[in-house]
Parts: structure tokens; sequence; C-alpha cells
């Protein structure tokens, strides 16, 4: 599309056949909208104005209302072929369905983000992950059988065995968590592999934000000298959103041509000016089989300002997020009068190489919340206590202090897809 005008025009147009659609057939959504057989929308203002946000807990309780797979199904189920659900580090696990239809134009999405990331025909990708029902990266599986690469699957394998395969299968890519990528290192290091004489060119990393953190980006790309960095994110509910900008690392840009985004403050409920922190809120755009409308992410980001040239230096209209997604609405905790946000964490625990994984515990149950960092890692650090050093970095950044308390290494929880890093006690 040509100009920003165009593309909200397209956008229209396809929120306009989604809600007719929906509207006769869903039973979820038949129930939920509150408009007119026939309406149609002036402008994606006014669709927003009139559509309900969608939240997840809404979507948890119809599941356990209409088991297993709740109502939000617009088609009869024995047109669905595609099962999974989400992790569950929130609320209950989603269990989300997809036709062939659904899920050729979710996977149509990835082939945008392979292509995004310059990966062709010619690149060999070694896929790490379970191969299970939560969604992973089984759409970027399918998508790079679409664009003729050789898909290599590594589930069910050790990290020791994954770099071997990796060697030896002379694989270019890599896709996985940036947790796992910082592991992998780790265990090439401490089994004295050499990852300079690997081919690998490239790792995509989804599922945690840590992409797009300045200091964890700093040390993938420290560990994996010969591969570019390239994030992305996506949902199980909603599908691939985003890719990383190609002129600037650190810029996520939503699909447009497939989401209408909105940036709203959770607290209003009110659209936000790029620049401001917002919640992201998403309607993917031709996901009708299984459908979502204004759907709250709980994502927190900022959208880039554009200015009056109206696209991003890359030349796409698309919107870009700074710093991709800054943290979760529901994990951003107020401590003192401080807002500590989990981004800011990681780039301070980041910034120290000899940590190998971290945790975060937030105790609301008291009158005055508390939080924990917990951190495993060597107690040496240019003569000081790295637990020490990095609780004073905490406190001149964030003027609040933080208890940072050094645990053994392999003490705290680690995966092949997200990490539960951030533990709410609340009673």
């Amino acid at each position: 599309m040509k100009s920003q005008q165009d593309l909200r025009k397209y956008q229209l147009t396809c929120l306009q056949n989604l809600v007719g659609t929906i509207g006769r057939s869903n039973p979820f959504y038949r129930h939920k909208l509150n408009l007119p057989p026939g309406k149609t929308f002036e402008s994606p203002e006014e669709f927003s104005s009139l559509v309900p946000f969608t939240t997840k807990e809404e979507l948890v309780l119809d599941q356990k209302k209409f088991p297993p797979f709740g109502s939000n199904l617009t088609f009869p189920i024995e047109t669905y072929t595609r099962f999974h659900q989400t992790s569950g580090t929130t609320t209950s696990p989603l269990r989300w369905l997809d036709t062939p239809e659904s899920w050729d134009w979710l996977v149509s999405n990835w082939l945008q983000v392979f292509r995004a990331a310059g990966v062709t025909a010619s690149d060999r990708i070694l896929f790490c992950f379970s191969f299970g029902p939560f969604v992973g990266f089984w759409l970027a599986f399918e998508a790079a059988q679409k664009l003729g690469a050789l898909t290599i699957p590594g589930g069910g394998m050790s990290s020791l065995a994954r770099l071997k395969l990796l060697k030896e299968t002379e694989a270019t890519v890599i896709c996985c968590t940036p947790t796992y990528a910082l592991r992998l290192a780790e265990v090439a290091r401490a089994d004295g592999l050499d990852l300079s004489r690997m081919q690998l060119r490239k790792i995509m990393v989804a599922g945690e934000p840590g992409g797009s953190v300045p200091a964890t980006r700093k040390r993938l790309e420290e560990l994996w000298r010969t591969a570019e960095i390239f994030d992305h994110h996506g949902m199980t509910e909603v599908g691939p959103v985003s890719y990383q900008c190609p002129a600037r690392p650190g810029v996520l840009h939503i699909i447009e041509s497939s989401y209408f985004a909105e940036i709203i403050n959770p607290q209003t409920n009110t659209s936000v000016a790029p620049g401001e922190l917002g919640e992201l809120i998403l309607t993917p755009l031709g996901r009708t089989a299984s459908p979502l409308l204004r759907y709250r992410s709980c994502d927190y980001v900022r959208a880039v300002d554009y200015g009056i040239k109206g696209k991003c230096s890359c030349e796409t209209l698309n919107l870009g997020l700074a710093g991709g997604i800054l943290g979760r609405v529901d994990d951003m905790v107020i401590l003192r009068g401080v807002n500590v946000y989990p981004g800011a964490i990681e780039d301070f625990v980041r910034q120290h190489p000899a940590i190998c994984e971290f945790q975060v515990i937030v105790d609301h149950s008291k009158a005055l919340t508390g939080m924990q960092l917990l951190i495993e890692a060597p107690e040496g650090c240019e003569g000081i206590e790295i637990s020490e050093l990095l609780e004073m970095q905490i406190q001149a950044a964030l003027n609040v202090k933080i208890p940072v308390i050094p645990k053994p290494v392999g003490s705290l929880p680690a995966g092949e897809m997200k990490s539960k890093r951030w533990v709410h006690i609340r009673e």
C-alpha cells in the first residue's frame, strides 16, 4: 500500500467483512456485540468506538462454560484441523482451534517475518522447541517449508545434541527464545564448542521480550558473533504480529495488513499519542474461524513517532514499537511509588554476563508490596559480590532498593520456551 490512507481503507474493508461474518455465525460474538444487523463502519475509529474489548479472562470463562473449546468458533467443529493452547503463565491455558484457511493465513504472516529477516529458500533452519501443544514455532516451521528452506526439527533433544546438529547440518538460521539462545551458548562454552566456526548467520527469537532489550541483545551478539539477532513477537490467540525493523534493531513493526492495532491507556481505555506508554490492542483481520475483536494483549508498548513523513526509515508504513514489548500490564509493579517494568530489570541483569538466569519474586500479600531479585551467578565481580553491585545499580537508576539474592547455578527455572521470571505472591 502506498499511503496510510490506503492502509486504513484496506483495514476498514477487512474489519467490515470480519464483523459481518462472525456476527452471524459465531456464538461468542453474536452475544457480545450489540450492533444492528448489517451495521457498516465509517472508519476504523468508529469500529473502535462501537466494538467492546475482548479479554483473556472472558475467553477462559467461556471455555469453562462450554468445554472443551468454548463458543468462539465461527464454523462447525468438523471444519477445524489445528489445535494449540497457550502456556498458561498468567491464567488457565486457552485452547485454540484453526481451520485450514485460518491456519494458512497465520502461516502467511510468518512468511512476512522470514522475508523481513532476509531468510530465503537457500537457508537451513533449526527449530529449537518442544513441538508440543504450545503454538511456539509451529507456524514458522510450516512457513519455512512454504519458503522452500530446509527445515530441521530439534524437538526432544538435549542442548548439546542440538548444538551438534547445528554444526553437522550446517544450519544457517535458528528459531528459539532469547533465553534458550543464551543457554545454548553456555552449553557450547562448557563443552568447548567454538560457535564462530558454525555456519549460523541468523538467530530468530520470540516468546520473550529479550530480543529487543538492549543488554540482552548485546549479550547474544557477543556470544554468537557470526549471527544477527532478529526479533519477532506473536501470541497463540492472535498469531505472528510483528517483525524487527530492518533499519533499526530494537523496533518491531506490526504487520498492519493483517492486524488492526490500537495503543491505549489501560486505566482510562483511551488512545495514547506516539511515544507514550500504552497497552497494545489487536484485531486479527484474517483469522475468521477463531476470531478476536479488540483483544487486550496486556503488553506494554510505545509507538514510534514517524512525524510528517508518516513512515519508518526502512520505508514501511507499518506501526513501529520502540523497544518491542516493554513488559506486561499485569507484571508492572508500583514499588514505593516507582513503576518497575520487567524490561528494565532484564536490562540491568543482562549487563552482567556472569548471570546465567534470574527470577523476580513480587509479594503483594503485605501492606507494602515487596520485591526480590534472585540471580544465578558466581560470587566475584571486580572485587564486589555481583549481587551487591547489581543491587546498587538498580537503586541508583530507579531510586528504589530491590534486594538481589544469589542462588546456586541451575536452581532457577529455565526452559526452551517462555521462562517464568516474574512470580506474584498475592496471599
